[in-house]
């Protein structure tokens, strides 16, 4: 698979296979994506991988923690802006819509709504769980080195027939995963990840978002009119 393939074949896999996924092949992935951009070589990135029992641990402590806490605890940085405006309203109202009309969730269907989001705190049935967090000294320039690092995993787990979910969705449970992970308090959670092979029959896995054309977020300048 070379690096177009992968890019264009990523997407966020919210069904996984009970199929194992072997330790040295997330260690080779590991290994390739440390080679990712970073301002000034800091390699702002840290990373906990988690799978078989612990992970089983983590997963039923959270069905708990949900129960007793439906709304999670205080998150440490905004996922996405206070009024978002257009086009990015629209652009995220619109990947919603999709993701529940594929698996006939209906818009009024509040429950249906929070059950499918409450799978994301089960990894979507993923064998392994990454966490990625961040030293809080760090900076905006440093946030968008780690996003370059998630993103060459990801295409990196493509190349190897993976596939991932980016979970953005943790960032709301930010003291229980680092109690579980007994984390420093120098760092904060960015995200987590859902990582395994995809199920390729479930509904969910079959609809992809649309992007914006060329023209609605590429300014040219100094090249000859054609």
């Amino acid at each position: 698979m070379n690096v177009s393939e992968a890019v264009t074949s990523r997407h966020s896999v919210r069904a996984f296979l009970d199929r194992p996924v072997d330790r040295t092949i997330i260690e080779k992935l590991l290994e390739k994506a440390r080679w990712a951009p970073s301002g000034g070589n800091l390699q702002p990135w840290r990373v906990y991988v988690v799978s078989g029992d612990d992970l089983t641990r983590f997963k039923s402590a959270m069905n708990n923690r949900i129960a007793a806490q439906p709304m999670g605890e205080a998150c440490e940085y905004a996922v996405y802006p206070p009024r978002l405006k257009e086009p990015y309203r629209t652009h995220r109202f619109d990947c919603g819509e999709a993701l529940y009309n594929a698996i006939g969730v209906e818009r009024g269907d509040a429950f249906g709504r929070l059950a499918q989001f409450a799978n994301n705190y089960q990894f979507f049935g993923a064998p392994v769980a990454l966490f990625f967090a961040i030293d809080r000294s760090m900076r905006q320039g440093q946030w968008a080195d780690l996003g370059m690092f998630v993103q060459t995993f990801m295409l990196l787990a493509r190349e190897e027939g993976l596939d991932t979910c980016a979970q953005e969705a943790w960032s709301v449970w930010p003291n229980t995963v680092a109690e579980f992970l007994d984390m420093p308090e120098e760092l904060m959670l960015f995200c987590g990840m859902a990582l395994g092979y995809k199920d390729e029959e479930h509904a969910i896995n079959n609809w992809r978002t649309e992007r914006a054309p060329l023209d609605q977020f590429v300014h040219w300048r100094g090249f000859d009119s054609d």
